[in-house]
């Protein structure tokens, strides 16, 4: 094999952001920009010459050509073996599993998750290490800065690997073996969940339907929900997998889902409609009359765990990131668990469950997950919730009624403002900062008493490393919140995420319109930010 040493010149935007590097497919079709980011990635790694790296993808455009460049260059740069999906396939959650279940180095993971495809639509790459998880930023800072100075990359020259061909190629000295990317998934599923359980749930005329969005979960909810669990044919839609995701946007939130939304509402619909997104690690859950909120479902999923045989000894602990809502610390509360606050990305979970501290862990962007990967994992939230129905004999809508009888209500939303001007973003940003020491005692209107207001500072509890400036966080003694952020998964300009919460207690009202119950907190919150002054943005792009 004859390895080539390519010279190239560094690229200045390759600074991976909450989750891997996403750009404009035109920015990744520049020459040499994959080959720089995924050698820059191996110059940052140490001790995997003969081993093994998985590589897959969300099937979006441009992944197969960026899977042919990624197996060339692992070859040349002196890895053993490369396992890959089937068609270049592998949702995040199953890589995740892949690399774990191999005991892999690591593995590059092709998505730019929910955001759209297609030639001028996004792409993304993603370095996951060893546990199967997202690496850790001493990984990606040190990625970015290798990226900054690059002068070459390695190569060899050989032949495009067949990715529709199951079984073992060669590219020089290395092996690249193209799997089956759903069989060990379903495996794994089978061992978390009642799948007897769920197969008479559909036999007793249970029915369901779940949109895989033209995206990567297709293939998984066909094989596992239709073959495996018998439930009617039909019942998985947009289930191939599409470069553009059949022009639409893999987002599974209520403005993509609309129609699915619709359905749910009437007496006609079924008994409880999902989806899952781009490269299936999120979920959307809605049951017949009920939408479940991400920061409820992780709330009801963490009380009802233990009605799964992969969690009936119970759960350690449950962490989410900071936006979410606090409706899961009241089951950790009452469950004596620990519960732990982290930064938005899923890489700031994973030292959390290695150490045994939490076993289930969310996002309000609509990710769940447990200690069976290190990713957020759709399906796996959709399956846990089928056995959470099939044990307690209950519609979704009377399980998340008694919860909040139980526990109280959250009220939650979150707006977005997406490719708001940077530098107005930014400098927004800087001036709530200089706001927040003189907040703490004021009160707003009635009863709105500032208790804190910060910039959040993550402390990790088992590396004891810091991550700073990670969100404002606005809190009122009555348990309500505001908070702002600026998203690390856009691709153009900044995405200004704004979280409202206001808690209502188990003996409150819970049947209020979510808009309505947050018009003090949103009023408020124009007050203090601006964004509609200093945007030109009389509404949010997207309302959650």
């Amino acid at each position: 094999m004859t390895i080539q040493t390519i010279k190239t010149t560094p690229y200045g935007d390759q600074k991976p952001g909450t989750s891997g590097l996403r750009k404009r497919v035109t920015v990744y079709q520049q020459p040499n920009y994959v080959e720089n980011y995924i050698q820059a990635i191996f110059d940052s790694l140490e001790g995997f010459e003969g081993k093994t790296l998985v590589i897959g993808g969300d099937g979006r455009f441009y992944n197969d050509v960026a899977i042919q460049k990624a197996i060339r260059i692992a070859a040349a740069n002196g890895f053993g073996k490369v396992l890959v999906g089937q068609g270049g396939i592998l949702s995040t959650p199953a890589a995740s599993h892949v690399i774990r279940h191999y005991k892999a180095f690591g593995g590059l993971v092709l998505s730019a998750s929910h955001n759209p495809g297609g030639p001028e639509g996004d792409f993304g790459i993603k370095y996951n290490i060893g546990n199967g998880g997202p690496a850790p930023e001493k990984i990606t800072d040190a990625v970015y800065a290798r990226s900054k100075v690059i002068d070459s990359y390695k190569t060899v020259d050989a032949p495009d690997i067949a990715l529709g061909q199951i079984g073992t190629q060669r590219v020089g000295d290395m092996v690249v073996e193209v799997i089956d990317p759903v069989a060990d998934y379903a495996a794994l599923m089978e061992t978390l969940f009642d799948f007897g359980a769920i197969r008479a749930l559909f036999a007793s005329g249970f029915r369901m339907t779940f949109d895989a969005m033209s995206a990567v979960t297709g293939p998984y909810a066909h094989k596992i929900l239709e073959d495996m669990l018998g439930a009617p044919k039909g019942t998985v839609v947009n289930g191939t997998p599409s470069p553009s995701f059949n022009d639409g946007h893999p987002d599974p939130n209520l403005v993509y889902c609309k129609d699915m939304h619709d359905l749910l509402m009437t007496p006609a619909g079924p008994d409880f409609g999902a989806a899952s997104d781009g490269d299936g690690d999120r979920n959307l859950i809605i049951g017949k009359n009920r939408f479940v909120t991400p920061s409820d479902s992780l709330a009801l999923l963490a009380a009802n765990a233990h009605l799964a045989p992969g969690y009936k000894g119970g759960i350690a602990g449950i962490a989410r990131s900071m936006p979410t809502s606090a409706a899961a610390d009241r089951v950790a509360e009452k469950l004596g668990i620990e519960m732990h606050e982290t930064p938005t990305g899923w890489k700031f979970f994973g030292n959390l469950l290695d150490a045994g501290r939490v076993t289930i862990c969310g996002e309000e962007s609509a990710g769940t997950g447990s200690n069976h990967v290190r990713e957020k994992d759709g399906l796996w939230a959709v399956l846990l919730w089928l056995n959470i129905l099939a044990v307690r004999k209950q519609g979704v809508d009377q399980i998340v009624r008694e919860h909040w009888a139980t526990y109280g209500r959250n009220y939650y939303t979150r707006h977005d403002y997406e490719e708001v001007d940077a530098a107005i973003a930014n400098k927004l940003m800087d001036d709530l900062r200089a706001q927040l020491p003189g907040l703490p005692g004021k009160t707003f209107g009635d009863d709105l008493q500032v208790a804190y207001a910060d910039d959040f500072t993550y402390h990790d509890p088992v590396d004891g490393s810091t991550s700073a400036r990670q969100g404002v966080r606005i809190g009122f003694s009555d348990g309500s919140r505001i908070v702002v952020r600026l998203s690390g998964t856009g691709t153009v300009g900044a995405t200004l995420r704004l979280y409202l919460e206001r808690y209502e207690a188990a003996d409150g009202r819970h049947d209020l319109d979510t808009q309505l119950a947050l018009e003090p907190l949103i009023g408020l919150a124009d007050q203090l930010i601006g964004i509609k002054q200093r945007t030109g943005r009389q509404e949010p792009s997207v309302i959650t």
